[in-house]
């Protein structure tokens, strides 16, 4: 009773209107050092919490029964963060995604985490509305629900109207909330410090970095007016795509701690029997899903970092020839950014898995930041191998992101792996589309969505990039391999959106064009191999490729691709051809 009565105290305190821009670990310590009766009373709050939850670990440990209580445990540190707030939430839905700093035995017990708290007091909420908006809430909305709809760990949403007539959700951040995060991190930033070089982490670098980054990402979701532009980012990514819909942000009825959105009217996609009134196809909204996760990460480097079943919506639509749903993404807190280097070593990284070249492949950990420059991979090659070996092999349809997590949560105290901060938000979003895909429908494979699209970015090769990662799939050890191409033309067909001629055509234009030489050498002597034509690998692409090939579209496709080529460059595929033209 002691606890949950302190769970949530923290008396009421000013705080630095600097600190609240950003995140400042050395503002944050200056100011608690100079108060330390707030860091001893939040302190004495967690110690309480944990006191009886280490005594039991170290209980179960002397009698042995460590294993068999661990399920317990990890359900009781799981409510311990709950009932610790906001931070401790935050906290461990990040430390879900970090097997280089949590047990495996815990880790699904934290992916359980709810960012769901009780509602504060609706006077507080439309207080806060009023001194942000500079008006009464009956001048800024029309109507607004006398309750919230939905309340999370750093605030609740209501419903309203606008008097333009627009239906709206109207976000407000909790009370007092910066003071107690602040302290929150500023408590266990100085656990990591003393503590941090005691625990068998293999992070090659400080804990308290960790602590940085996670304070950095946390004070980015509570500005609203961040959320906002990131919301107005995610929905200009996606202007060309008909199926991915993103909230209009209503600056005028927004700041820092109100964020007033457009009301998306959908459906959650755990709600099946809602789903299935309207007519609406789950497997479609989730292959969307999976689709619009690729494409933040490998074409536009920015991403949504937590696409919860709260934050992902089915909308009502037409069925699509490409079988895919409508959806709406919301709550746009927590994003995060890719450069171009690590967007194409991922695509490295595919290209690598599936050509079975580990020690590229170990290369590419080290350009993505898992492990250091300095790593000796004499014995990591063979730990990969054995982890992702079966991967493109008889099961396949069984690969699954958690599965990988998992097995990469047992290298980790083995072998000098971390996960840089990036990633770790990167594997929370993939494991939890993944997740939400399975409750969905237990029999859906991510991997069967994931292929085609990878396979398809490959054949198309709209950038020099791509291109090059093309030409090391197809070709290895300077040899064609006609069964690699086979396999992406095969796997790129699994995606209803595929159209294999475009794709062709761009082929075409890319073998007559002067980057194209060395490909056209390579099929060139593919073809003529061992001195004599090679037929039998154009005879298995004929029957890949006939039921696509519709004379009419053919025809158009071919006029646009010779319209496009100048004959010199035709000429240059086709020696004999430019030897007749010179007579």
């Amino acid at each position: 009773m002691a606890s949950a009565l302190l769970q949530f105290w923290l008396p009421p305190v000013s705080f630095p209107l600097a600190a609240y821009d950003r995140y400042d670990a050395e503002a944050i310590t200056r100011y608690y050092r100079r108060r330390p009766w707030l860091a001893i009373a939040r302190l004495s709050v967690i110690f309480w919490n944990f006191l009886g939850f280490g005594w039991r670990l170290l209980w179960d440990q002397r009698q042995q029964a460590g294993d068999a209580h661990l399920p317990e445990r990890a359900a009781e540190l799981r409510q311990i963060l709950t009932n610790l707030g906001p931070t401790f939430i935050k906290a461990g839905q990040a430390l879900s995604t970090r097997p280089d700093l949590v047990r495996v035995d815990f880790l699904d017990e934290l992916t359980k985490l709810q960012d769901q708290l009780p509602p504060f007091p609706n006077d507080q909420a439309f207080e806060i509305m009023a001194e942000e908006l500079g008006r009464p809430v009956s001048q800024s909305f029309e109507e607004l629900s006398p309750e919230p709809i939905a309340a999370a760990s750093l605030g609740q949403v209501y419903k309203g109207k606008l008097f333009s007539g627009e239906t709206v959700a109207v976000k407000v951040q909790r009370p007092n909330l910066l003071p107690t995060i602040t302290l929150d991190l500023f408590l266990i930033r100085w656990a990591a410090t003393w503590f941090g070089s005691l625990l068998p982490l293999n992070l090659g670098h400080d804990l308290t970095l960790i602590v940085d980054e996670f304070g950095y990402k946390l004070f980015e979701e509570i500005d609203y007016e961040n959320e906002g532009r990131n919301a107005e980012r995610f929905a200009e990514n996606f202007r060309d795509c008909p199926y991915v819909k993103a909230p209009k942000i209503y600056w005028a009825f927004s700041s820092r701690h109100v964020l007033t959105l457009e009301w998306i009217d959908g459906v959650k996609l755990t709600a099946a029997a809602e789903l299935d009134q309207l007519g609406i196809n789950a497997d479609a909204v989730v292959k969307t899903g999976v689709i619009s996760g690729l494409q933040q990460l490998l074409e536009f480097g920015f991403f949504h970092a937590d696409p919860h079943p709260g934050n992902l919506f089915a909308l009502p639509s037409s069925p699509r020839p490409d079988g895919l749903g409508c959806m709406a993404y919301i709550d746009f807190g927590m994003m995060d950014q890719l450069d171009q280097l690590t967007k194409e070593t991922l695509v490295d990284a595919v290209v690598h898995l599936i050509n079975r070249d580990y020690v590229e492949l170990a290369q590419d950990f080290i350009t993505l930041g898992f492990l250091t420059p300095d790593s000796d991979l004499t014995p990591i090659i063979p730990a990969l191998e054995s982890v992702l070996g079966d991967i493109m092999g008889e099961k396949v349809r069984d690969f699954n992101f958690k599965t990988i997590t998992d097995r990469f949560s047992e290298l980790m105290y083995d072998y000098p792996f971390r996960v840089p901060a990036k990633f770790a938000l990167i594997i929370r979003s993939l494991v939890t589309q993944e997740g939400l895909a399975l409750s969905v429908n237990p029999d859906f494979r991510i991997v069967d969505v994931a292929y085609p699209y990878i396979a398809k970015r490959l054949l198309q090769g709209e950038s020099p990039q791509l291109r090059r990662r093309l030409l090391e799939v197809l070709v290895k050890d300077g040899k064609f391999r006609w069964n690699r191409l086979e396999n992406l033309i095969a796997i790129a067909q699994n995606d209803g959106g595929f159209d294999l001629l475009p794709t062709a055509q761009m082929g075409l234009q890319y073998l007559f064009s002067d980057e194209g030489a060395y490909l056209r050498n390579q099929l060139l002597l593919a073809l003529t191999e061992n001195e004599r034509l090679q037929t039998e690998p154009l005879q298995r692409l004929w029957e890949l490729l006939r039921p696509e090939l519709e004379p009419a579209r053919v025809a158009g496709h071919a006029f646009n691709a010779f319209v496009a080529f100048s004959r010199d460059r035709a000429a240059a595929f086709f020696p004999t051809l430019a030897l007749e033209s010179n007579r």
